[in-house]
This record gives structure tokens, C-alpha cells and sequence, in this order.
């Protein structure tokens, strides 16, 4: 199977729970349809999303997140052919703590502008290992 991948991030506008809860039945559901899995990290300051499967509707998703207006600053970290899935059975993993990654103030201070797509990937892998449940350290 030809498998794209795309890593990116985003600011949040507006956010709140019930904001949260329309993105994710929205990706849950036009995911499903697109045969596109992978994960969402979020909180208040970011959004971090691994996406997963054919190249046209990973681009076409892609496109619409640029269009939502509850996404500001979207960045591209990760684009381009895998050999296989990361999260095969995850139509959208949700990680709600996200403690892990970044601090407020490193994100304020430019840890986005200067992350490394390894580093951004070793977060999804992670979360990966560990089933959703990201531990600390």
C-alpha cells in the first residue's frame, strides 16, 4: 500500500472542549471515509497532528486544516512516502496532556521555527510506544 505521510502543527483560535470535541468527530469520521489514521496532540497552545494514507487525501486534508479558521500558523514539519503505517489502527489517536512536548514558554519562544522533523516524529513515536498513554520523562 502506498502510504503519505504529514506531520504538522498549528496554533489553536478559540480553544476550548467543545471546539476539540467538533475537530476530532469531524477527523474521526472524514478520516474513516479517507482511509487516513494517525495522531493529535493537543492543548490551549498547540496542535501537532501526524496524518497517514493516500497521498491525495492526506494533501486534500492537509488543505482544509489551512482553511480552518480554528487553525492559525500551519506548519508542515514531516511530508512524504512511507513505507507503512505508524498508527495503523488509530483513525485519530487523541493525546489530551501532551505534558511532554514543549513548554508554553519554549512554543512562545520558538521551539517550532527551530524543531527538527526528527523531533517532531520522536513525539508521535512515543505516544506510539506507549499506546496513547505518554508517560513523563
Amino acid at each position: 500500500m502506498d502510504v503519505y505521510r504529514a506531520i504538522y502543527t498549528s496554533r489553536p483560535f478559540g480553544y476550548d472542549v467543545s471546539i476539540l470535541s467538533g475537530i476530532l468527530m469531524h477527523a474521526r469520521r472524514a478520516n474513516a471515509r479517507d482511509a487516513i489514521t494517525g495522531a493529535l496532540i493537543c492543548r490551549a497552545d498547540i496542535y501537532m497532528q501526524w496524518l497517514e494514507g493516500p497521498e491525495e487525501k492526506v494533501r486534500q486534508t492537509l488543505a482544509r486544516i489551512r482553511e480552518d479558521d480554528r487553525h492559525l500558523e500551519v506548519r508542515i514539519h514531516v511530508e512524504g512516502r512511507a513505507p507503512e503505517r505508524v498508527f495503523p489502527d488509530w483513525a485519530m489517536l487523541h493525546d489530551p496532556a501532551a505534558t511532554w512536548i514543549w513548554t508554553q514558554a519554549e512554543i512562545d519562544g520558538g521551539a517550532l521555527q527551530r524543531a527538527a522533523p526528527e523531533e517532531i516524529t520522536g513525539f508521535f513515536l512515543r505516544l506510539r510506544e506507549t499506546g496513547g498513554e505518554p508517560k513523563s520523562g
